[in-house]
């Protein structure tokens, strides 16, 4: 029998799909077999892995049978009726939708952060919103050497975090207004081209959208933080890969500028790139594609003697979806 793993990417034709299976590549992740699943409507279309098709199979018991890994980047409601048939199957499920993030049994893994909480899988261990992923990653060496108390985040959100349909209305949007054609939303709620939408998805009664209780609530978890004190706002905006967020964290003990730029010089998945005088930061073009998280504009808060700010930018289709999904994870096998 030929070594390696046998794993399964659910949701193969989508965007995170579609960078799992190119991160997969890469990485020469050991696989001895790839099975890829998507919707009904693609059944018995192919994808490309590693220059040749693999053929869209169809969702159901008999085809996990032999699977090791199964990564799941359909939508939670599919994610809540898949899970457990594959795990019954005999597979370990990596989820990247929102179904199972909360679960007091499923553990919400980043592997730079909390590694050790994959030990305590069940067969499904979940990954975090992409922009918890991207706003926690400078969080954790900050809570590490000062602990934090107060954190304000607002993210700036590319368009692919909506999927391929987000991706395409802003390529329509932006080629309507340069012919000078009237330009009709169907994706997203406004016109996206050259505009900002200040809210992700629904407002609930609270003021606060899903987007944004995601972002307090798995941070909490990721940092085993309960009471963390989180400012969210979430902003949808006209660029197509990479969200960048914008972070005022208050700590217990004071991190100066000059002691957060080595903390995150010095933290696994975090790059530093902080000269403003050369105009050198994070941006999304220069970010796109990247497995790393950029962080800059670091700065003392001038308004909280223990408070620091920064801008943090990571592709959110990598690092926020499918490379967080297949990197190592301690007491986790091979994922």
């Amino acid at each position: 029998m030929a070594a390696g793993l046998c794993v399964a990417v659910v949701g193969a034709t989508g965007a995170a799909g579609q960078t799992t299976l190119k991160i997969l590549e890469e990485r020469k992740f050991p696989l001895r077999e790839l099975r890829a699943f998507a919707s009904e409507r693609s059944v018995g279309k192919t994808v490309t892995f590693r220059g040749e098709p693999v053929t869209i199979r169809r969702v159901e018991p008999a085809a996990f049978k032999g699977v090791d890994i199964a990564f799941c980047s359909a939508g939670s409601a599919q994610a809540r009726e898949y899970a457990p048939m594959i795990v019954k199957a005999g597979a370990t499920v990596i989820d990247k939708s929102n179904a199972y993030r909360m679960d007091p049994d499923v553990p919400l893994v980043v592997p730079e952060i909390n590694p050790h909480a994959a030990r305590g899988h069940h067969g499904i261990i979940a990954c975090p919103n992409c922009t918890t992923i991207v706003t926690v990653m400078p969080l954790k060496p900050l809570h590490d050497a000062g602990k934090l108390t107060r954190v304000i985040a607002t993210s700036f959100q590319a368009v692919s975090g909506a999927g391929v349909g987000g991706i395409a209305e802003l390529r329509e949007q932006t080629l309507a207004w340069a012919r000078g054609e009237p330009i009709t939303p169907r994706h997203f709620p406004h016109q996206i081209a050259f505009n900002l939408i200040p809210a992700i998805d629904k407002v609930e009664s609270d003021g606060y959208t899903g987007e944004e209780r995601k972002l307090v609530n798995e941070t909490r978890k990721i940092l085993e933080t309960p009471g963390l004190r989180i400012a969210p706002t979430t902003v949808r905006v006209p660029v197509f890969t990479s969200h960048s967020v914008s972070v005022t964290a208050e700590t217990e003990v004071k991190v100066s500028a000059a002691r957060a730029r080595d903390l995150f010089a010095r933290f696994p998945g975090l790059r530093l790139w902080d000269d403003p005088a050369q105009h050198r930061y994070p941006m999304p073009i220069a970010v796109e594609g990247q497995d790393d998280c950029f962080v800059g504009r670091i700065r003392e808060d001038l308004s909280s003697p223990n408070g620091l700010s920064f801008w943090v930018v990571g592709d959110q289709l990598r690092k926020g979806a499918a490379t967080n999904a297949v990197q190592p994870r301690n007491g986790a096998g091979q994922t």
